[in-house]
C-alpha cells in the first residue's frame, strides 16, 4: 500500500475510490485481502476518514469491497460480484479508453443487438419513432453527432422490443460506451455510415418481419465488430495467444 499517491483535492471521495478501484481491477490489491483501517488510508492518501468511508462506500456499491462491522474491509473478486456499474470505470480506468474493454462491449452488442431487434419485430409496436431515429442517423453529419444518432435508434429498438431485462441491460452498456464515442467516431465509421440499413431495420420492424429484421442487424453490427477487431489485432497483435 506504500504506493498510494496523497489526493491533491482533499474531501474528493471519488479520487479515492479511483485508486483503491484501479488497484483491484488490476490484482495490485487481490481478492481476499484487507484493507487499511480507515484512520490508515486517510493518513496514507492525505484526506479525511469520512472521505475514505464515502471512497470505500462506493466500492462497496460496485461489488468490489465488502466492510463488515468490526471486521474490517476485504477486496472481492470482482468477476464474481461486480455488475454493469462497473463497466464504465473499466472502460476509463486511468483515464484512458481500454479497447479492449470496448472491444467486449462491442462483440457483446453484436451478440444480443439482432436478438433485440427480432423481439421488436414481434412486439408488433408503434414504430413511427424507430423510423424517425433512422432517418436522424442519416441526417446526421459522419463522427461522433451520427454515432450519437445511431446510439439513440438502437435505444429506440430496445424500446420497440419491450422487454425490461434488455433495456437494463442497454442502459448499463450505454452508460460505458458513451464516454469512447469519441475515440470509436473513426473505428466505428464504416458501421454507421451504412445510413441506408437503419432505415431498413426500421422497415422490417415495423413490418413484423422478425428474421429480415435480425438478418439486417447482424449484417450491420458485424461491420463494426470487423472494424474493432482489426484495431485491437493492430494494437495486441498477440492478444489471441493469452490465456
Amino acid at each position: 500500500m506504500a504506493d498510494l499517491e496523497p489526493v491533491r483535492r482533499r474531501s474528493v471521495p471519488d479520487e479515492v475510490a479511483d485508486q483503491l478501484l484501479g488497484r483491484i481491477v488490476t490484482g495490485q490489491l487481490p481478492a481476499g485481502d484487507t484493507l487499511p483501517s480507515e484512520r490508515d488510508l486517510a493518513q496514507m492518501l492525505g484526506v479525511s476518514r469520512p472521505t475514505v468511508r464515502a471512497a470505500l462506500q462506493r466500492l462497496a456499491g460496485v461489488g468490489l469491497v465488502e466492510t463488515r462491522q468490526g471486521g474490517g474491509t476485504t477486496v472481492r473478486d470482482f468477476r464474481h460480484h461486480a455488475g454493469l456499474d462497473l463497466l464504465p470505470h473499466l472502460v476509463s480506468l486511468g483515464g484512458e479508453v481500454d479497447p479492449r474493454v470496448v472491444g467486449d462491449i462491442i462483440g457483446l452488442r453484436s451478440l444480443i443487438g439482432p436478438e433485440v431487434v427480432a423481439m421488436a419485430a414481434r412486439a408488433g409496436r408503434p414504430a413511427d419513432t424507430l423510423r424517425r431515429c433512422a432517418a436522424a442517423v442519416g441526417e446526421a453529419p459522419p463522427g461522433v453527432e451520427r454515432q450519437r444518432a445511431a446510439l439513440a435508434f438502437w435505444d429506440a429498438v430496445v424500446a420497440c422490443s419491450g422487454s425490461l431485462v434488455y433495456r437494463l441491460l442497454f442502459n448499463g452498456l450505454r452508460v460505458a460506451y458513451e464516454p469512447a464515442l469519441d475515440a470509436l467516431s473513426v473505428v466505428l465509421a464504416p458501421e454507421v455510415d451504412r445510413t441506408g440499413d437503419y432505415t431498413a431495420i426500421a422497415s422490417a420492424v415495423a413490418d413484423g418481419d422478425a428474421g429480415r429484421a435480425s438478418a439486417l442487424a447482424t449484417d450491420l453490427l458485424a461491420v463494426g465488430q470487423q472494424a474493432i477487431t482489426r484495431l485491437l489485432d493492430q494494437i495486441e497483435p498477440s492478444r489471441r495467444d493469452l490465456p
